[in-house]
């Protein structure tokens, strides 16, 4: 891609915002946003509202929401975009394969940034809980909108989407429908090696691969700085430095938050830019990104985080790896041990369900955030025993003690 399609793909969800309100291209789409009342949420939804290739937005949170999605709805409502806003609220107990058939039918992508807090919880806890989470939207979107691209944001990212991927291949969907959201990663690459070299941010484009393994390690994350022009121009120890630097942003925006929030803006930019790049796909404009998928990109592991491209039916082409210098080598060799062992866990998780038929989590009353999570009370049928979830917050307010390594 050139300059100009990648300025395309970079900003076109804020085409308008000092200029002339771009045309709406012909063909839209409908698209919803799950946990779109939260620290995430809000400002993805209001990116997802500008992009011209939505015309239809669903916002969907839970009442209990510390602020209503009606309000959120009625708000981007008043934004000059063609788009339609319409949002959609449940209760605790509500389970969305139940009610929101509105709310999701005639969608072609669904954006989910949900689950609970990583403070205090190993990954195996989270696992419980946010796979139960990230299930019962899931299943909401295979009844619903089964052609839909199904972007998540959960922790851990490496083992809910195998689990889901797992789910969707069950009812004889395609798991590739399926994508762990790990663009901000390469954001953050493009962005830090502007910084460093001076060189024109649209000109730049690293490919990050890897994973999210977070909340326990950022090793998961490998940027190719081999891969981009101005990068090459660095020394070994300038980009390496770059690299631990790009793996433990998540870390870096939390301490300059005071633990009070994670990266909810860029993880939101970050969002809107994947959900533009399927949504250029889907209107025809094939559109290369990174995503977390099931691919045979990395020997050893059926799921990886690589670049690929977004046509007309989502993911059309997993990209194979490019040639990676030695130090790149060394990092990914580091990525893969931590990545197998969520992978296989979230798959063993997805398989037990799938075997026993039980919902092995449950409801999570409460909205919140984690790193580059928000977290959102998605509804389930039967909330965990009391004291399951550890110290939380009440529903009504935010968790405001949040730490990336906690």
């Amino acid at each position: 891609q050139g300059a100009a399609e990648r300025w395309r793909a970079m900003g076109l969800c804020l085409e308008g915002v000092a200029s002339p309100v771009p045309k709406t291209p012909l063909k839209g789409f409908k698209v919803c946003v799950c946990g779109g009342a939260g620290a995430i949420g809000q400002p993805l939804c209001m990116l997802m509202a500008m992009d011209p290739y939505v015309t239809e937005l669903s916002v969907y949170d839970l009442s209990i929401s510390m602020v209503p999605a009606e309000g959120v709805g009625v708000d981007l409502g008043h934004l000059e975009r063609r788009c339609k806003v319409k949002a959609y609220s449940l209760e605790s107990r509500q389970k969305p394969v139940d009610h929101l058939e509105e709310c999701l039918t005639g969608c072609s992508l669904v954006l989910a940034a949900l689950g609970v807090p990583s403070r205090g919880r190993n990954k195996s806890d989270l696992m419980k809980i946010n796979g139960s989470i990230a299930r019962n939207i899931v299943e909401a979107c295979a009844k619903f909108c089964p052609d839909a691209v199904v972007g998540l944001i959960v922790n851990p990212l490496a083992a809910v989407v195998p689990a889901m991927a797992l789910i969707y291949e069950d009812k004889g969907l395609d798991p590739t429908k399926i994508c762990g959201i790990t663009t901000l990663d390469a954001v953050r690459a493009n962005k830090f090696v502007h910084e460093a070299t001076g060189k024109p941010i649209e000109t730049i484009r690293v490919p990050v691969i890897g994973g999210n393994s977070s909340p326990d390690s950022g090793k998961a994350v490998v940027p190719l700085f081999s891969q981009d022009r101005a990068a090459r121009g660095l020394s070994a120890e300038d980009r390496l430095s770059l690299s631990r630097r790009v793996q433990a942003a998540s870390e870096d925006v939390s301490n300059a938050k005071h633990s009070k929030g994670g990266a909810t803006l860029s993880m939101a930019y970050a969002g809107a830019r994947f959900g533009h790049a399927v949504l250029s796909g889907l209107a025809g404009v094939r559109t290369e990104e990174v995503a977390f998928v099931k691919s045979n990109a990395c020997a050893g592991l059926n799921f990886f985080s690589s670049r690929m491209t977004f046509g007309l039916k989502g993911v059309e082409k997993v990209h194979p790896l490019p040639r990676l210098d030695r130090q790149e080598k060394q990092l990914l060799d580091e990525a893969k041990a931590v990545l197998g062992p969520d992978i296989n866990e979230g798959l063993l998780w997805a398989r037990n369900l799938l075997q026993s038929g039980a919902d092995p989590g449950g409801q999570v009353p409460l909205t919140s955030h984690s790193e580059d999570v928000l977290t959102v009370a998605a509804s389930t049928a039967n909330p965990p025993p009391e004291g399951a979830l550890g110290s939380v917050s009440s529903p009504a307010i935010p968790d405001q003690n949040l730490s990336p390594q906690s």
